[in-house]
């Protein structure tokens, strides 16, 4: 069955990101796996290693992370998701990126500090695991909620392509969500009508279950336009598709970060080339 990874350091970001994916879960009929990395130092006293102490601490560990989980799966809405923990030793780029290896991991969910939503990113873990995994990651500030009728925006510049994961994801979303619409912004320095024209078609062959509207940015600041844009249109999740070389990457960017920190987002689903 396909899963959503919740990657937990027991941080109320964390518990704000679980609650958030065990009602996702329950929408898309998937199942949960909360998962915590243990520092490869972690638990080992100065230079005393001690094999039979570690493993104590270790599954301490994992006792601990099983408890945590317990209790999301103890709430009457999420009793029929069936969760699983895994507690991996190892840095968390290493350890997350190895459990998606091994499973069907159909989403990654990340909880952030704060309540906006872009400059919250810069420089945690989300943005590290955003960078190194493709698969579709959803990343929530601590102050977001999940709506169960969310308004969805993706922008985009037309120039990079979706990936067939990403495209599945977007149109399991929707069609869960029942939505009617979904949010399409077309960002780009320059437009060009040729390309803002089949950018559309290719979006909508791709995109069936529900009806695209299709909005642009015609200002010189795309990215402010971006986060006005879904501030405007109460925005619950904004998804993204990050390429090195598009405008869309640069809000990965502290000085872009700095310009639009007042500026709040629910949720963000960054998707990849």
């Amino acid at each position: 069955m396909k899963q959503i990874l919740v990657a937990t350091d027991f941080s109320n970001s964390a518990a704000n990101a679980m609650e958030y994916a065990m009602a996702l879960a329950k929408v898309l009929n998937m199942e949960v796996c909360a998962l915590h990395a243990i520092h490869p130092t972690e638990g080992i006293n100065n230079n005393t290693y001690n094999a039979i102490f570690i493993d104590d601490y270790y599954n301490t560990k994992r006792e601990a992370l099983k408890a945590w989980a317990a209790n999301y799966t103890a709430k009457d809405e999420y009793k029929d998701i069936e969760v699983t923990t895994i507690c991996g030793v190892g840095f968390l780029k290493n350890v997350i990126t190895r459990y998606i290896d091994e499973h069907h991991v159909e989403l990654l969910v990340m909880g952030i500090t704060g309540s906006t939503g872009i400059t919250g990113i810069v420089g945690s873990n989300a943005s590290m695991m955003v960078s190194i995994v493709k698969t579709p990651t959803l990343i929530i500030p601590l102050e977001s909620k999940f709506s169960p009728s969310p308004v969805i925006t993706l922008a985009t510049d037309y120039e990079t392509r979706l990936s067939a994961q990403d495209v599945n994801a977007l149109n399991e979303m929707v069609e869960a969500f029942g939505s009617e619409k979904m949010n399409v912004l077309y960002v780009a320095e320059k437009a060009d009508t040729k390309q803002v024209e089949t950018g559309e078609s290719k979006l909508r062959n791709l995109i069936k279950g529900t009806e695209l509207e299709f909005n642009y940015i015609n200002e010189s600041r795309p990215l402010n336009g971006i986060l006005d844009f879904v501030e405007k249109n109460e925005t619950d999740m904004l998804c993204l598709v990050k390429h090195h070389h598009n405008i869309v990457y640069r809000l990965f960017n502290r000085s872009t970060v700095n310009q639009v920190m007042n500026k709040s987002v629910k949720a963000i689903l960054v998707l990849h080339e």
